[in-house]
């Protein structure tokens, strides 16, 4: 099995302890423990834990609150450890964006694969999100490139294969991205480059 960074937010100590040492006993590290969601929240964002399990019940910000924070931010997958196993509870860390839920009492045997799950699935989730931007400046990239190719052809005649073996050219040649030379051009001929 995995071993996790994990971060413990309960305002109940004896839980903590208790945790603390399930999660050690697991070979998981215990980075940080906070007994309130606005602590957590600080220590998340210091020491970027590879988990957050987080009581539901807290001072201040509670559980919910903060689970949605962190998954707004994307600094932890939140595993919701809690008493509470009503449906408005259960609907509330899902809204949340919390990725795994338990109800306590809890065994080591419960908690295992709840944390593996819920590690997973976030990195699986931050996968999908970088392909999406990936895909999002690729495809402003091609819409930059078709103008300056387009222009290139109005402004000088050009075939669109002579436009683009242009822009290559101008890419080697500068040692620039097909993205940037076309931007370049774009801006040169006063043409918005267009997000």
């Amino acid at each position: 099995m995995n071993q996790y960074r994990v971060l413990i937010a309960d305002d109940e100590p004896v839980i903590r302890m208790d945790l603390r040492a399930m999660l050690e006993s697991m070979g998981h590290t215990v980075v940080g423990e906070a007994d309130n969601g606005e602590t957590a929240l600080q220590l998340a964002r210091t020491l970027k834990p590879d988990l957050a399990i987080v009581d539901i019940m807290m001072p201040g910000m509670n559980g919910i609150e903060l689970a949605q924070q962190l998954s707004k931010e994307r600094l932890a997958p939140v595993l919701i450890l809690t008493a509470y196993s009503e449906p408005s509870m259960i609907e509330g860390a899902d809204r949340a964006g919390a990725i795994a839920y338990l109800v306590k009492p809890f065994r080591e045997a419960d908690l295992a694969p709840a944390i593996q799950i819920a590690v997973s699935r976030f990195r699986e989730l931050r996968a999908i999100e970088q392909q999406l931007v990936n895909l999002q400046q690729e495809m402003r990239a091609r819409r930059k490139i078709g103008r300056a190719k387009r222009l290139l052809m109005q402004q000088m005649g050009l075939s669109e294969q002579e436009a683009f073996r242009r822009l290559q050219a101008a890419a080697e040649g500068t040692g620039k991205s097909l993205a940037e030379v076309a931007e370049a051009i774009l801006l040169a001929h006063q043409v918005q480059p267009e997000e």
